[in-house]
């Protein structure tokens, strides 16, 4: 175990990272996986691990291990197990929440992407206007959120947006902390609500 120092100025500084190595996710079938990330998406199945045990924890558990690359050289990557069994969804968290999101070129790659997983038989939600990027939204054969997105914005409006960020951020952790004390006290909703609507677009609807 690292020995903890109790002086953190000494630490070094943290180290450039530079893009997402890759995420990876169980995968009920390797090979209807493969089909859908290489054919039908169009990334190409690029490495493959394949072990009884687990070499980060020691323990035993058979395991099909591959990844499919980006254009940016990262990776989206699967395990298969060997059961025929898909990953269980989050029960205290919506389907919508966790997703994966891809950047494509341009509007058009996004409706041509979209046309193409329909022709595939895969429902497509969207196209989604997020003012700054459009999106279309679907499942892989796992069960995993998939977005496409093309983004609107330039570098000089992002960079405008990130300067507001920390600000926006630290609002919401007070008012958070506040709601917590009025919780504890029984005087607050179940759920926080932010301190802004960015999309003033949609309203409230009654379940």
């Amino acid at each position: 175990m690292a020995a903890i120092l109790n002086d953190l100025s000494q630490l070094p500084p943290p180290a450039p990272i530079h893009q997402l190595h890759h995420y990876a996710y169980r995968a009920k079938d390797a090979e209807e996986t493969r089909h859908f990330y290489e054919d039908i998406l169009g990334l190409p199945l690029y490495h493959i691990i394949q072990s009884d045990v687990v070499p980060s924890t020691g323990e035993y558990c058979p395991y099909t291990h591959f990844f499919f690359r980006l254009q940016d050289g990262s990776f989206i990557a699967f395990f298969d197990l060997g059961d025929d069994q898909a990953a269980l969804p989050s029960p205290n968290t919506p389907l919508w929440v966790n997703h994966i999101s891809f950047r494509v070129d341009s509007i058009q790659a996004l409706q041509d992407m979209k046309a193409r997983l329909e022709a595939h038989g895969v429902e497509v939600l969207g196209v989604t206007d997020h003012h700054i990027f459009h999106s279309i939204y679907f499942f892989d054969p796992n069960g995993v959120r998939l977005e496409l997105t093309s983004q609107l914005a330039d570098e000089f409006q992002m960079l405008k947006e990130s300067k507001t960020a920390h600000a926006r951020l630290a609002e919401w952790t007070a008012r958070k902390e506040q709601w917590r004390r009025d919780r504890a006290a029984g005087k607050a909703p179940e759920t926080l609500k932010p301190q802004q609507n960015d999309r003033p677009e949609f309203v409230k609807t009654t379940p």
